[in-house]
């Protein structure tokens, strides 16, 4: 008997291994139907999105690779907020549901959240998510130029999408009336639900294959083995308290980003108190994207390979006093919560480097170097239609403790830039120049990841009120163990004439801006750099 107990035991945890890879390759596959339906380029080239599936409780049970932390640890959290605002009793077979709710989605009103239930007869047994990045949502536009979220955009409370599969139209004329790009944003609204519908027959008809009544012994056996890798991950992190305190250029003023990290045996804490008050502009984040952000950040550190779902994310918790910029609350406005909410990662990085200084990078470029730009006529006497045009960048990584730092890669937010192709396709603009920045690297045993320089402008007649919003202009990424600070960022016109990293300005017809993006810290003394790799950056021009 015990020989047959052993191989059923095995024999059903081989089964739900192979489920549980299933599962993975359904939300890829939910990924990959918004990717290619979208209309937007930060969702179709960028892939500025999240999908996952959850349990009929809203607890995250996998997630799509395609994604960013922000949007996947996010939405994490949001699924409960779905259930608890419908209401179970309103829940349907065929409903679709949607927000753009920065406190209860994912921390700015750009970002739109979208889940579906799943049925298999009259039971309830879970819900598929996705999120995407949306090019424009109405108000003052994507900038941190408002000073209240209701001057930000038409803002969305959970509701109904859909309802027994008949769309809401009411709620899609008031989208489309509020947006200045109605038929991308709707357009993506419909690619996010039918991307959740796509997960939704996969998984219906998984179960249908094997047989299985619904998700629940999966999500559990699931959880289990992801609870047990987490904390395992986590004996390696001494126990005790590590504070960090960061210096980023903020809007008007400098910022100091606090935390005081705790690590114990139930897990690990961040704690924001001592940060830096709330701006009266657009960066300030939600406490749920800093949690994100810090999540991510020990899952890089402690367990990369590490799955990511409820019981992986369920030991990191954090905290902050009212009123401090990572801790936003109705109505602060919140449109570039990014700017901020990416140095999350570094911030809780460089605290517990004091415990791990083997494992952890120097600082990174962090923030996202965003082209958001409303493309309007230069000549009020030929008037030529409005265009929004919106492009990712991102400057360099911080190098790590046994390899260079990443060159032009987006850390911690993991997004893609667009390419200058689709990126001129969908708006009047020319990409003149697009190459790596040499020098921008801290030195160091290990350099530090490389920026870029872009030189782009209007065409047509056309002029962009652009919408600056750069960071690591006056406080660079520090390097670590003796690496050198990465390059700060610069930005300027074809003239030479310096051009503001903040707030909005206008680039003339017929003339080009340079952005100059920043460049990550090094890592340990220079002088223990191998000179094969110092002569290949030469090579290579990465050094003048």
């Amino acid at each position: 008997m015990s020989g047959n107990t052993n191989s059923n035991n095995q024999n059903s945890e081989v089964h739900s291994q192979i489920m549980w890879n299933r599962l993975i390759s359904i939300v890829e596959e939910q990924a990959l139907t918004l990717v290619r339906t979208a209309f937007s380029t930060s969702v179709r080239e960028a892939g500025d999105l999240s999908a996952g599936v959850f349990d009929r409780e809203g607890r995250l049970v996998a997630q799509a690779v395609t994604g960013t932390p922000g949007h996947v640890n996010t939405m994490a959290a949001a699924v409960g907020h779905f259930i608890n605002d419908i209401g179970p009793e309103r829940i349907y077979s065929g409903d679709v549901y949607i927000t753009n709710d920065p406190w209860k989605g994912t921390g700015h009103l750009h970002d739109i959240t979208v889940t579906t239930p799943v049925f298999t007869g009259e039971t309830l047994i879970g819900f598929f998510a996705s999120t995407a990045h949306v090019v424009d949502v109405g108000g003052r536009g994507y900038g941190p130029e408002a000073t209240e979220i209701y001057e930000e955009g038409i803002r969305i409370p959970i509701m109904k999408w859909a309802e027994r599969g008949k769309l809401n139209t009411d709620l899609v004329n008031i989208i489309r009336n509020n947006v200045r790009e109605a038929d991308q944003v709707v357009g993506d609204i419909h690619g996010l639900a039918a991307s959740n519908e796509t997960g939704r027959r996969r998984l219906v008809a998984m179960l249908d294959e094997f047989e299985m009544d619904g998700l629940d012994d999966l999500a559990e056996f699931i959880f289990d083995r992801t609870r047990k890798a987490t904390f395992k991950a986590l004996e390696g992190v001494k126990k005790g308290s590590y504070k960090n305190v960061m210096r980023v250029d903020g809007y008007d003023h400098p910022l100091d980003l606090v935390v005081d990290l705790a690590v114990s045996d139930d897990g690990m804490h961040a704690d924001f108190t001592g940060t830096s008050p709330i701006s009266k502009f657009g960066i300030n984040v939600p406490i749920v994207y800093a949690q994100a952000y810090f999540t991510y950040g020990m899952l890089v550190a402690l367990a990369p390979e590490l799955p990511n779902n409820y019981a992986s994310l369920l030991p990191f918790t954090v905290s902050a006093p009212p009123g401090v910029i990572l801790n936003a609350t109705e109505p602060d406005p919140v449109s570039v919560r990014h700017v901020i909410g990416h140095f999350v990662t570094d911030l809780c990085l460089g605290a517990i480097a004091q415990a791990l200084p083997e494992r952890i990078p120097a600082e990174g470029a962090g923030a996202l170097w965003n082209f958001q730009a409303s493309a309007r006529s230069a000549d009020l006497a030929d008037p030529r239609p409005p265009v929004e045009v919106l492009m990712f960048n991102s400057g360099g990584s911080g190098a790590r403790p046994e390899i260079d730092g990443l060159t032009a890669t987006a850390f911690p937010s993991g997004v893609m830039t667009m390419s200058a192709e689709a990126t001129e396709q969908v708006g009047p603009i020319v990409i003149w120049r697009k190459e790596i920045r040499p020098d921008s690297g801290g030195d160091g045993e290990f350099r530090g990841g490389l920026g870029q320089v872009i030189e782009l402008g209007p065409i047509d007649g056309y002029q962009f009120e652009f919408s600056a919003m750069f960071d690591r202009v006056d406080h660079p990424a520090k390097g670590r163990e003796g690496g050198k600070d990465g390059a700060a960022g610069k930005v300027y016109l074809d003239d030479g004439t310096p051009f503001p990293t903040k707030g909005v300005e206008i680039v003339a017809a017929g003339r080009r801006i340079i952005l100059e993006l920043p460049g990550g810290g090094g890592f340990g003394d220079p002088a223990d750099r191998d000179p094969a790799a110092r002569e290949n950056d030469q090579v290579q021009g990465y050094v003048s």
